[in-house]
């Protein structure tokens, strides 16, 4: 199901008839700046997330740390008895 080279030659032949030779490459770069938006405001949301990530695996490490400890407590008072 991939395009081939006769549906890429009729896509282009298309755009060209609609845009025409001197808005081709103005049409060209808006899809380029659009693009580059877009990439920059995924990278953006992705460095938002960052520091809740972060303080996700911190707050799980504390908690492995704590069962960790209740679980020796536990052992010991087992030993006690």
């Amino acid at each position: 199901m991939s395009i081939g080279i006769w549906q890429l030659v009729l896509i282009l032949l298309i755009v060209f008839v609609i845009f025409g030779a001197g808005k081709l490459p103005r049409v060209m770069g808006d899809i380029g700046k659009g693009v580059r938006s877009l990439r920059t405001g995924l990278k953006g949301d992705e460095e938002d997330m960052d520091p809740e990530v972060k303080k996700l695996k911190e707050l799980s490490s504390q908690a492995g740390t704590q069962e960790s400890q209740i679980e020796k407590t536990h052992s010991e008072q087992q030993v006690k008895k």
